[in-house]
């Protein structure tokens, strides 16, 4: 008799012991003199879970969570009986968890599923079929789907995807680009990561899509340096891709050339802004680019480059393998598809939560994320990384979708949502965002670069008593100073989660604080 176990090798899950897991599995199976399989996927998300090791039965797969090295010998005991259910680790199936069976999973539909690695399981999966249908389109009808799918950047601006397609494909030039953002940097963010190491071949087919509707021939994907694992998994998966004809000189047997390579970076968050990532491709100092011109137009080494996050260049298969219609038909307004939430901060269900825009903030953090880990009120949620606004319990009825955010002075960014309970100082928070970006400034515009060090000193100041509505009145003209005038979103964003907090939390900044902005 074979048992086959599934075991995740993505970072989360590796960090709590999944790797040594694996190896008591082996070292107890090979003690016992039974054979068995040991497939390495993915993570599925639940990351309060991990390990999180699954058994394949007649039932299908059976989970058990948070498993040690010291509780892993006994799942091969409870596999070979028949009181698996009794395990004190048993979940069930994992689908069958509220957490999973909420999702409408379409970007996230195999990770935690496959083996990573495996071109073949990737294909009997349903991979590749949205590269023969662009195949069969060509490049103006695989950018018309692309626009009648209502698909909008995912990395934080919400740009009609399909605009800027058609912009790198209408450019004249001898030379295009593609350029993957898998530089994220956002505090309680993941997305990125989990499916670079879980499911890197469709990252790979979305790029190879773009290329062929583009006329790129060369494709670049930028990992930021502390994801080795996801640098490792997508180099494999791209050597996979080589050796089975589907990226290199001839695609898929077809007349279309697309080449990949995979570019590290060194740690700066400003790199995760669209023109200091070419400059740091280009091996310069990652430094932010005035525009005009766009980079759809004059981007990396001065060619025509299309720039999309991760997330949106993995919705792609999806939309041309089923229809941009079926990707349309989820969400709300012009938030159209589904969104890869990540859930983190102190929340119980922390994780990767894909469902179509349009819940509320308050069912993602309360009920589907199950409150604070430690058990105290939430006092502010953050939404959209260190530069997002902090929302407090009276906006928790806003949709998530990025019109409602922004309506209420919000950004969705990458949709990474962080959990504060009632301990949290929200002047401290202001005081950290105004720190984050002189730390993180690249130095290019003055708004942002000095802006945010005197931020840092006048809430300093505020912090002191030292004539607080005076120093809050400067606060709020310096966060509009550096929202209009910086070159980026790096310091034309930090503005967002400062006002939000002496907006919504002026009792933090002192007893006498009324701002304008609440007026």
């Amino acid at each position: 008799m074979s048992l086959r176990f599934y075991v995740p090798k993505d970072m989360a899950a590796v960090a709590v012991g999944a790797d040594r897991v694996a190896q008591a599995l082996r070292d107890e199976a090979d003690r016992l003199g039974l054979r068995i399989e040991i497939v390495r996927t993915g993570s599925r998300g639940a990351f309060e879970l991990e390990p999180l090791v699954e058994v394949d039965t007649p039932a299908g797969r059976i989970g058990y969570a948070r498993i040690d090295e010291a509780l892993a010998p006994s799942l091969l005991t409870a596999a070979l009986s028949e009181g698996a259910d009794r395990h004190p680790s048993y979940v069930g199936r994992p689908e069958d968890l509220p957490f999973f069976k909420r999702q409408t999973r379409l970007t996230f539909a195999r990770c935690g599923l496959i083996d990573p690695a495996s071109l073949e399981a990737y294909r009997a999966n349903g991979g590749w079929r949205g590269l023969e249908r662009a195949l069969a389109l060509g490049p103006e009808g695989v950018v018309e789907a692309v626009k009648q799918s209502g698909l909008r950047g995912r990395g934080g601006a919400g740009f009609p995807a399909g605009i800027k397609w058609d912009t790198v494909r209408l450019a004249q030039a001898p030379r295009k680009f593609v350029v993957c953002n898998a530089d994220e940097g956002d505090s309680g963010t993941f997305a990125d990561r989990m499916l670079m190491e879980g499911d890197p071949f469709l990252l790979i087919e979305g790029m190879v899509v773009a290329g062929l509707a583009t006329g790129a021939e060369k494709g670049y994907i930028y990992i930021r340096s502390e994801y080795p694992f996801a640098v490792r998994a997508m180099q494999v998966a791209i050597d996979a891709a080589y050796a089975a004809g589907l990226l290199g000189e001839r695609v898929a047997g077809s007349a279309v050339r697309f080449d990949l390579e995979v570019r590290v970076g060194a740690g700066a968050y400003v790199c995760g802004e669209e023109t200091a990532l070419l400059e740091s491709i280009e091996g310069k100092r990652g430094q932010v680019r005035a525009k005009p011109p766009l980079p759809a137009h004059r981007g990396l080494f001065g060619a025509p480059t299309l720039i999309n996050n991760v997330l949106t260049l993995a919705a792609v298969p999806f939309i041309l393998a089923e229809g941009a219609e079926a990707y349309r038909d989820f969400g709300v307004g012009r938030s159209r598809g589904t969104m890869p939430i990540q859930l983190a901060g102190d929340i119980r269900n922390g994780g990767l939560f894909e469902t179509a825009f349009g819940v509320s903030l308050g069912e993602l953090v309360e009920d589907i994320g199950g409150g604070t880990l430690s058990g105290r009120p939430i006092r502010a949620v953050q939404v959209g990384g260190p530069l997002g606004a902090y929302f407090p319990r009276s906006l928790f009825d806003t949709a998530f979708d990025y019109e409602a955010f922004a309506a209420r002075g919000g950004l969705i960014g990458h949709g990474g949502v962080v959990v504060f309970n009632d301990t949290v100082n929200l002047l401290q928070q202001a005081r950290f965002a105004m720190e984050f970006c002189a730390i993180e400034s690249c130095g290019k515009c003055t708004p942002c670069r000095l802006g945010s060090t005197r931020g840092v000193e006048v809430i300093d100041r505020i912090a002191a008593g030292e004539r607080r509505e005076a120093n809050l009145g400067l606060l709020e003209e310096l966060c509009e100073t550096m929202k209009l005038g910086s070159l980026c979103a790096l310091g034309g964003f930090t503005p967002y989660p400062v006002t939000s907090a002496f907006t919504h939390f002026p009792e933090d900044f002192g007893p006498a604080h009324r701002s304008a902005a609440a007026e």
